[in-house]
């Protein structure tokens, strides 16, 4: 998905093997871009595995900074889907971190490691795919 402050940005969405670069798209956000076309959106569905070739570097809002990641993988999630006109875009790492899109480091780069399985039922269709976090939990 791409966040509502992405939406009036052209887009495309991901594709097992892309190569990402994290960009800040002068939207009030930070997304990922192909590095053969920063002003395209990838757009990144739930459930999304990611890998990047480096600890990542996230805004530190305790620390009024910058820090550093250790895992260099990640599944994409939407968090706080009810609470409107927030970014919703995420990423859970291994240890449980959540960190919003928007608070990565421009510059980083990541692949895209694997798709979502799609639904198979209808049941399946209806299970909720966001994960339930709040913003104090990221920061």
């Amino acid at each position: 998905m791409c966040d509502f402050s992405l939406h009036n940005v052209k887009s495309r969405p991901a594709k097992v093997g892309d190569k990402l670069t994290t960009h800040n798209f002068n939207t009030g956000t930070c997304g990922f871009a192909a590095p053969e076309d920063s002003t395209t959106a990838v757009c990144i569905l739930p459930g999304t595995e990611l890998a990047f070739s480096a600890e990542v570097i996230c805004a530190s809002f305790r620390l009024s900074g910058w820090r550093t990641i250790s895992s260099r993988t990640a599944v994409f999630r939407q968090i706080d889907k009810d609470v409107p006109q927030v970014h919703h875009d995420a990423l859970e790492f291994p240890d449980g971190t959540f960190v919003l899109l928007t608070d990565l480091h421009e510059g980083q780069q990541a692949m895209v490691l694997q798709l979502p399985a799609q639904p198979k039922t209808p049941a399946e269709a209806k299970a909720p795919q966001s994960a339930s976090s709040t913003l104090a939990e990221i920061r």
